[in-house]
């Protein structure tokens, strides 16, 4: 449970090269159809900023307390997702997790292949979220947020939402003035290429398990190669994360090597879970 600034720091220097690699393929790929696997790469960069939000929400990337405040925002920021709600939210999530109408994470098994399809395009994710961000700007909360939101911070899940929203319009206002629509190609169409890829992870993490309260049941890790270790700031490990949350990012292989005896373990990594999700949609289609 040791905190460390070293690691995530070297975590993000790289993090920080890499997106300067894949910015540049897009600009070398910009006059050709290239352009658009250039971009579809660099988006599955970006959502993966949810990862490192995700990391400072518990406060485990950083020693330094601020830094986890600072570099959450940030990313909460390229993602659409705003950081002291987000924080509320994943709070709820870790303590009523898989529980059907407590946890406000939960995402059902589908009923069908269409329904999963339908949740991989990301198309249900934007519209809730955009549904999401503008209701809170308008100064309303729904009758599940304001079982996990202090009503003392309201005003400010109110205030982070119109801030947000305002830092958007000063942008796009720019580029309006500017006639300059580099952000558009850099930021937003690889967000929106990019995030079935984290639906397809997020599903990974309990869709599929009991909804039971039972960590050992609940929760799923899947064992991945490192690059998608590198991505998901090693929340593969979920059901360690799970079990004890304040456990810093890069001591959870660690913690792994601990519980690996009293976890759910998806040793075909991102595509097994897929598999036995699929597998519990058939079973659920087929006739008694």
């Amino acid at each position: 449970m040791r905190r460390s600034n070293g690691p995530a720091l070297r975590r993000l220097a790289a993090w920080i090269l890499i997106l300067a690699v894949t910015t540049t393929l897009i600009t070398l790929a910009w006059d050709s159809w290239l352009i658009w696997p250039a971009m579809f790469l660099h988006g599955i960069l970006l959502v993966h900023h949810f990862s490192i939000q995700h990391e400072c929400v518990h406060y485990t990337v950083f020693r330094t307390r601020w830094l986890n405040d600072v570099v959450g925002q940030i990313c909460g920021l390229i993602i659409i997702l705003p950081h002291r709600f987000f924080r509320y939210e994943h709070c709820d999530h870790h303590t009523y997790t898989q529980i059907t109408g407590d946890d406000p994470e939960l995402i059902p098994l589908p009923k069908s292949f269409g329904e999963y399809l339908w949740y991989l395009s990301a198309i249900p994710y934007w519209k809730a979220k955009f549904t999401e961000i503008l209701r809170h700007a308008s100064g309303n909360l729904s009758e599940a947020e304001k079982r996990f939101i202090p009503k003392v911070e309201h005003a400010a899940v109110y205030r982070d939402a119109r801030v947000m929203l305002a830092i958007y319009a000063a942008l796009f206002l720019g580029m309006a003035v500017t006639g300059n629509w580099f952000l558009v190609w850099y930021w937003i169409v690889p967000l929106f290429l990019g995030e079935p890829v984290m639906r397809f992870v997020r599903m990974t993490e309990h869709v599929g398990r009991p909804t039971v309260p039972k960590m050992s049941e609940n929760t799923r890790t899947n064992m991945v190669s490192a690059p998608w270790a590198f991505l998901c700031w090693n929340m593969n490990y979920h059901a360690e994360h799970h079990y004890v949350a304040s456990v810093p990012f890069h001591a959870l292989p660690r913690l792994h090597e601990k519980l690996k005896d009293h976890i759910h373990i998806e040793k075909g990594g991102y595509i097994g879970a897929h598999r036995e999700i699929i597998r519990q949609i058939r079973a659920r289609r087929a006739p008694a």
